[in-house]
């Protein structure tokens, strides 16, 4: 399933989900243009697990600080598809989350989504050399907080049965719930990037718990306002 639009309409223009996109293409495109050398990009900014939990430095001589990765790897991406995927559904499900949480909120809001992504992948595969990158967390943690936010809110989906193709429109909790029920399931069954590299499912499982918790704290304490998450779909 390929979500395309919602229904769910906004207040104010996405100004933080545009800029975003525009900084992971721009990234992207900086990691292209190094060429042979975009290894070294992806080495250096990436996450590696192993760095983060030993304390060393798998490549002297690509330093820096790998406490940083956590912010530097959501902005790097491991080709054109991995790109057009993330920021497609930080299109459609970010702008109503930007638009409930004003933008610097939701940058922050964004960025722990992926620090929490993050964390738990390192907490699940410690030892692996190979860096994280992408801003599937992050992401993820937005796809958490709308599954909350705009349960019954329909998603124009694209769905693909075989050589058969539809568009249909479906709630988001079905749309998203089947989404994190796949991330679940690769992890469970070992599909989880390890020391042999792959999707890091669990980063995805943990930037979605990450933005359910969120969205449920603002949810209740927010629920009497004009401006809180129930007003739509909840």
């Amino acid at each position: 399933m390929i979500p395309l639009k919602d229904d769910n309409p906004t207040s104010h223009p996405p100004i933080l989900v545009l800029a975003l996109i525009l900084a992971n293409l721009l990234v992207f495109l900086y990691q292209l243009a190094q060429g042979s050398n975009e290894l070294s990009v992806v080495m250096r900014f990436g996450l590696i697990p192993q760095e983060l939990t030993s304390g060393t430095e798998l490549t002297p001589s690509l330093h820096f600080p790998s406490s940083l990765t956590v912010l530097t790897s959501m902005f790097l991406h491991g080709g054109w598809l991995h790109l057009t995927g993330n920021m497609l559904y930080l299109w459609v499900f970010g702008n109503n989350i930007e638009d409930r949480l004003r933008p610097f909120p939701f940058l922050v809001f964004y960025l722990l989504s992926g620090v929490a992504a993050s964390l738990l992948f390192v907490a699940t595969a410690p030892h692996s050399e190979m860096p994280l990158v992408g801003a599937s967390g992050a992401i993820a943690g937005v796809l958490g907080a709308y599954t909350v936010a705009y349960p019954r809110a329909r998603i124009l989906t694209l769905i693909f049965f075989g050589f058969f193709v539809r568009l249909v429109w479906i709630p988001a909790f079905v749309v998203l719930g089947f989404w994190f029920v796949l991330q679940l399931l690769y992890s469970w069954v070992g599909a989880s990037q390890t020391s042999q590299g792959g999707v890091a499912y669990m980063a995805h499982v943990g930037g979605f718990a990450f933005g359910m918790l969120v969205a449920f704290i603002f949810k209740y304490r927010f629920r009497n306002a004009p401006d809180d998450f129930s007003n739509y779909g909840g």
